[in-house]
C-alpha cells in the first residue's frame, strides 16, 4: 500500500471534472421532477461499485466482448451529445415507460459512471497506484451522494429561471465534453 496525497489530490480533481456532479444538477433536478424521488443512496452505492469494478476488469470486459477503449469512449461520447441535446433545446429524448425512482438509470449509469468516467479510471490506472484512485473514488462518491442529496433545495434556492440557465449553459459544456470525448478518440478507431 503506497498511499500518496498528490496521486489522490489530482485523481480525484480529474474524476469530479469528469463526472461533473455540479453541472448535472439540472439533470438531477429533472429526473427528480420527472419521477418524485431520487434514490441517493442507491444511486451513489451502484455508481462507486460500477466504478471500482470497471478500474479492476474493465479493459478485459471490453477486450473480452471484442469492444476496445476507444469505441466505449465514442459511445459514450454520444450518450453525453443526447443528454446535452436534451438540456440545450428543453426537449425529452430519454423515455422510461413509467419511471418510479431514478437510481441506476440514467443516475448511476450513464450520469456519474458513464462511458468519460470509464474511460478516465482506465488512463488513471495506468498512471496511478490502484488505492489511490479507489480513495479518489470515494471522495467523489461521498460529493456526489451530498449533491444528490441536497438537489431538492438547490433546485428551490435556485428557482426555475436559474435552474433554465444553468442547464443551457452546462449543456453547451457537455456538449462540448461529448465532442472532444468523441475526437478524441474517433482517431483510434481508425
Amino acid at each position: 500500500m503506497a498511499f500518496d496525497i498528490k496521486e489522490i489530490v489530482t485523481a480525484t480533481m480529474i474524476l469530479f471534472a469528469i463526472i461533473d456532479i455540479i453541472g448535472n444538477i439540472p439533470i438531477i433536478i429533472g429526473l427528480r421532477e420527472k419521477v418524485g424521488h431520487i434514490q441517493s443512496e442507491k444511486a451513489s452505492i451502484v455508481a462507486a461499485l460500477l466504478m471500482v469494478v470497471f478500474l479492476f476488469i474493465g479493459k478485459e470486459i471490453l477486450n473480452l466482448i471484442g469492444i476496445d477503449v476507444n469505441s466505449f469512449a465514442v459511445a459514450g461520447s454520444f450518450i453525453l451529445f443526447f443528454l446535452a441535446l436534451e438540456m440545450i433545446l428543453g426537449i425529452s429524448l430519454y423515455k422510461d415507460d413509467a419511471p418510479e425512482t431514478a437510481s441506476v438509470v440514467p443516475l448511476a449509469f450513464p450520469l456519474i459512471a458513464g462511458a468519460g468516467t470509464m474511460t478516465s479510471l482506465l488512463s488513471l490506472r495506468a498512471e496511478y497506484a490502484v488505492e489511490n484512485i479507489i480513495v479518489a473514488i470515494f471522495i467523489n462518491i461521498v460529493i456526489v451522494y451530498a449533491v444528490l442529496k441536497a438537489s431538492g433545495k438547490i433546485g428551490k434556492i435556485l428557482g426555475k429561471q436559474g435552474i433554465n440557465i444553468i442547464r443551457k449553459i452546462f449543456g453547451v459544456i457537455l456538449l462540448a465534453m461529448a465532442v472532444k470525448l468523441f475526437t478524441t478518440n474517433i482517431q483510434g478507431l481508425f
